[in-house]
């Protein structure tokens, strides 16, 4: 897809990931929206594109809530490409998590993802054409020790792509799915103990930057890719647990944490 002159909506927009990725939209000269509940850091991140000869509108919105999802959906035109970045939730092991964070988990990104691709799903159809890119994580395909909130909603994200994908097929309609490794952002000093949880065998992939990410989300858009995960090691790591299941999930377990 060429993105020059197209609409694209950001979720978690206000930093990080989708921070990169709007920049990049941008410079590609497509008009991004960009969504998060911060309208101090979302102001920054516009003033910051506006200031590269780009343009964007900020959006606040806090999208556990599927009344706010909807009320940003009939305030921001259908988007030309949805990018749904916007994640939430600590590490912790199932009964050590309250039922209202387990509720969050599921609605940021899992339910978020789900509520706002219907509400643009039906107008992209009808003109026959739009991009989806759902931006996931790791543990989406290599399960790890204590976070099992964290990880279910990540699995339900990667079913929905998946899902999604079949009934797009033919409508003019894409989907991309775009899964980095560990990423230099602010998410591990926001969820104090989640790093300590890496099993020690995954350490062995590179971290990457936002940036990359950025870059790999909007290669996914033009080039239309249905999957790219990276780095190469992590890919390596994911075709072994393919392969080799049962010792892939072992070695996860022995050098992961534990109680």
């Amino acid at each position: 897809m060429r993105l020059s002159g197209k609409r694209v909506l950001v979720t978690g927009a206000s930093q990080g990931i989708g921070a990169e990725a709007a920049f990049r939209f941008a410079g590609r000269g497509a008009h991004v929206d960009l969504v998060a509940r911060s309208a101090e850091l979302l102001d920054l991140q516009v003033k910051r594109i506006t200031e590269f000869g780009g343009s964007a509108t900020a959006h606040v919105a806090d999208l556990s809530d599927a009344a706010e999802i909807h009320a940003l959906a009939e305030s921001v035109e259908t988007p030309d490409v949805l990018v749904n970045n916007a994640g939430v939730g600590r590490w912790l092991f199932l009964d050590d998590t309250s039922a209202d964070e387990l509720q969050t988990m599921t609605s940021v990104p899992y339910l978020a993802a789900l509520l706002l691709t219907r509400e643009y799903l039906g107008a992209m159809r009808a003109r026959r054409s739009g991009w989806i890119v759902n931006v996931n994580s790791p543990v989406s395909r290599l399960p790890i020790p204590g976070c099992v909130g964290y990880q279910s909603s990540r699995w339900a994200l990667r079913g929905l792509t998946a899902s999604l994908r079949l009934d797009l097929r033919g409508t003019g309609v894409g989907i991309s799915e775009v899964i980095p490794g560990k990423v230099s952002s602010e998410y591990f000093n926001n969820n104090p103990g989640a790093e300590e949880r890496i099993p020690a065998i995954a350490k062995l992939i590179p971290t990457v930057t936002p940036e990359q990410c950025a870059k790999a989300i909007v290669d996914a858009v033009e080039k239309e890719r249905a999957e790219h995960l990276f780095p190469w090691q992590l890919k390596a790591f994911e075709i072994s647990g393919r392969l080799f299941p049962t010792l892939t999930s072992y070695l996860t377990w022995k050098t992961g944490t534990h109680r």
